[in-house]
């Protein structure tokens, strides 16, 4: 590395400061774009430590590309396109991309808040925990609250949450209080193959492994309190936060269209850098029909957490001996983090109004792009009429959470979001160290007995190995990540939670 006061250059990638956690590679070559990076000075060093900024300057290389492409402060190497980054690419004249949204399509997260207190749960902590592991199906391959037949999948791909609504798992206020009221219109069942919906259909209701989990937290400090009101949110309150996505459904859609991709679009394939970029161009049969898959799997995953809400609601009621309407348990908000959609924004574009290189726009103007956020979330500020009328004055919610040894965090979505980011900050801490390393270095059972005696925190999951994977050293300081998105205006902090009890897979 390189560093002057206002450049620095990794393996060759110069980056110039804007502003103050804003860092620039300049458009060049084949780029289409230049690239954005917002991060603190000790993020970017982590952020630079892998192939995250040469996967950010490759995807400038995708047709129709607006404005930048950004990676949020918790970005690292992903398949492709880095995980944090966002995308905004023009629904005309650009193209989409599997690879830049993601595998886990619609891996996302949900709190639901209650009335209970960390005193309520004092003396429960054991019985909560493995009440929840017994019931909240979990890990590798099948098992989920509900099985279902071609019919029923079809009708959860095409309808979102409103199928959980109407056979008992849902009620009106959990729709209203996730993003997109828990379904995605443009969804296409028949876009969806039948070995995507097999692998679907004995996993709705499960959080499968990896760094998915369901987590019991505590809220410890309060930063914007009208906010925080508006959210339902004081200190001392217990919530809980579900991460997940939509199983082997979603990873199936993305593998079935990167290889339809590859083979029917070998021409713009062979003009991007990386083979794992292969896009559909805007207009094509397979964009439309990657589109109306993926809007499915948005649709199968927003069910999946909802039937984990359902169970869970069950598991209090019978921990605590008291419904769960009485304990107030209702949904604050879902929002995804690997999702692709239409949406208007505001660009730089040329003489004729298509989107152009900043550098070269003679105007900015109102354009539809595919937005592809693959480990970011929506950030929309307060006023946009996408978010629910309960939240509308004061910002979208954000959930963002940390590693199960730190806290996590509610924000609202930031005035300066649609300028900076095209409506979107951070999704989590992001890794700092492979799923490998991390079991080279961690020992799952001790991280476990470390996080009861030293934290109080009580971790079941189903192997020590998964434990060691997501051990709290594996991650960003989650701290650091949100406040960037703070000071930039982003995401706004708004709470802090703390772990109590977490299951994974």
């Amino acid at each position: 590395m390189t560093d002057t006061a206002e450049t620095r250059e990794y393996d060759g990638i110069e980056l110039r400061k804007v502003r103050e956690f804003v860092w620039e590679i300049p458009r060049e070559g084949e780029m289409n774009a230049p690239a954005r990076v917002l991060a603190s000075d000790p993020l970017l060093e982590q952020i630079a430590d892998d192939k995250t900024l040469q996967q950010l300057r490759n995807a400038t290389h995708l047709p129709g590309i607006a404005d930048h492409a950004v990676c949020m402060p918790d970005g690292h190497q992903g398949y492709g396109f880095p995980v944090g980054g966002v995308g905004a690419i023009d629904v005309e004249t650009g193209c989409i991309s599997p690879g830049a949204i993601g595998y886990d399509i619609n891996c996302g997260v949900r709190m639901m808040r209650t009335n209970l207190t960390y005193d309520d749960l004092a003396g429960t902590e054991e019985e909560l925990v493995d009440a929840l592991f017994a019931n909240i199906p979990s890990g590798l391959g099948g098992g989920g609250v509900v099985e279902s037949d071609r019919e029923t999948i079809d009708a959860i791909l095409a309808r979102g949450v409103d199928w959980a609504l109407e056979h008992g798992y849902a009620v009106e206020d959990d729709l209203t209080h996730c993003e997109d009221e828990g379904m995605r219109p443009d969804a296409n069942p028949d876009a969806v193959s039948q070995k995507a919906k097999d692998r679907g259909k004995n996993q709705i209701g499960s959080l499968g492994s990896g760094n998915h989990f369901l987590e019991v937290q505590r809220v410890t400090d309060v930063y914007r309190p009208e906010v925080a009101a508006e959210f339902g949110l004081e200190p001392d309150q217990v919530v809980v936060l579900i991460h997940c996505g939509s199983r082997g459904l979603g990873h199936q859609i993305c593998t079935d269209y990167l290889r339809r991709i590859e083979k029917r679009h070998g021409d713009l394939l062979s003009r991007l850098p990386d083979r794992e970029l292969a896009a559909a161009p805007a207009g094509s049969a397979l964009a439309e029909e990657y589109y109306g898959a993926m809007c499915a799997a948005i649709n199968f995953a927003w069910v999946n957490r909802q039937l984990i809400m359902h169970r869970t609601r069950r598991v209090f009621e019978r921990v605590f001996g008291r419904d769960w309407e009485e304990m107030e348990m209702e949904l604050l908000y879902d929002v995804a983090h690997n999702i692709g959609k239409r949406e208007v924004h505001e660009v730089p574009v040329d003489a004729d109004g298509i989107p152009a290189n900043p550098a070269a726009a003679v105007d900015r103007a109102e354009r539809e792009l595919y937005v592809h956020r693959k480990g970011a979330t929506r950030a929309f500020p307060a006023g946009r009429p996408e978010i629910p009328s309960a939240y509308r004055e004061v910002g979208q919610p954000i959930i963002i959470p940390g590693s199960m040894g730190a806290g996590s965090y509610v924000l609202r979505g930031g005035e300066h979001s649609m300028d900076l980011s095209f409506g979107s900050t951070a999704h989590g801490a992001g890794r700092t160290m492979s799923r490998t390393q991390a079991k080279q270095e961690y020992w799952g059972e001790t991280v476990q007995s470390e996080l009861r005696d030293q934290e109080k925190i009580y971790v079941k999951a189903q192997s020590g190995a998964t434990v060691a994977e997501e051990a709290p050293g594996v991650y960003k300081d989650v701290d650091e990540v949100v406040r960037v998105s703070d000071e930039l205006g982003i995401g706004d902090k708004v709470a802090r939670t703390y772990p109590v009890c977490n299951i994974k897979g």
